[in-house]
């Protein structure tokens, strides 16, 4: 099905496994307390705490090992955070990471660094110059579609069996060829001053860092992605999860991860039903 921005949010016209999360009578709460829990839950992960952090808090909060999630969010972005508990759940954490993800980010023109984010070293500075609507929406459809993308230099991608930060950080510069990715769209949703907002929707391996960056020169004033939030992974959207912040009250966090934990045969059902795109 396909994706379409007519000015709507991108993906408020469809809808699947979408509404309230699954509300478990209290029998059942009981049983997955009594036992070892097991299942997904969405948070919504707060600016500032990486997703390990999130993953670690759910852990602690659950008494549970085996805990993954479907796909980072750098410590500067905030939005959905697909968390897996049990190692049932960990097991689909393969398919989750398969899903359309869909993202809001504001890019900073004018200005690029060395990790393409507000975490890196500026490295160059231009002068945005004039820009409109007009001319920004022509520059994002060039990048709807299949594209070949350049993974950053700082990412987790591997090279001989560690990650490209790793390399980068020493100052190595190791250059990845490019992938096909695809950005199924990739709207304008605001333009101020030097800060270009947009919403995209985006196939598996997209780096947002790198659209970004590819957008900034292609403008011809060069950016860098400032700030990022995660809308949707494929069925499940943010609106649905749980505030990151609430798994730090200690008291609260087990109750409230019991009450929004679904399934894994509810989640796998969402996950072939596939309606959402």
């Amino acid at each position: 099905m396909p994706c379409h921005l007519d000015g709507a949010p991108l993906g408020d016209t469809e809808a699947a496994c979408t509404g309230t999360p699954i509300q478990l009578g209290l029998a059942k709460q009981d049983e997955i307390t009594a036992a070892q829990p097991c299942g997904v839950v969405l948070i919504d992960k707060p600016a500032g705490p990486s997703s390990f952090q999130m993953v670690r808090q759910v852990r602690r909060a659950l008494g549970v090992k085996k805990v993954g999630h479907s796909g980072t969010l750098d410590p500067f972005a905030s939005g959905l955070l697909v968390i897996c508990v049990g190692r049932s759940a960990t097991r689909i954490i393969a398919r989750l990471m398969g899903g359309i993800k869909e993202y809001e980010a504001v890019l900073r023109l004018g200005v690029e660094t060395d990790t393409q984010d507000p975490e890196g070293t500026i490295i160059a500075e231009r002068p945005v110059g004039e820009l409109n609507n007009a001319r920004v929406e022509a520059c994002l459809a060039d990048f709807v579609g299949e594209i070949m993308q350049t993974p950053p230099r700082f990412s987790a991608l591997k090279h001989k069996g560690k990650p490209l930060y790793h390399y980068a950080r020493r100052g190595i510069v190791v250059e990845k060829e490019p992938r096909r990715v695809t950005i199924h769209a990739l709207g304008l949703v605001s333009l101020a001053g030097e800060r270009l907002t947009i919403r995209t929707v985006c196939g598996k391996g997209t780096y947002i860092r790198s659209l970004a960056a590819d957008i900034g020169q292609a403008l011809g004033c060069g950016a860098h992605l400032e700030a990022l939030r995660r809308l949707r992974n494929g069925p499940f959207s943010v609106k649905e999860a749980l505030a990151g912040e609430q798994l730090y009250n200690v008291d609260q966090a087990r109750p409230l991860l019991l009450r929004h934990l679904r399934p894994v045969e509810n989640v796998l059902d969402c996950l072939t039903t596939e309606a959402l795109y």
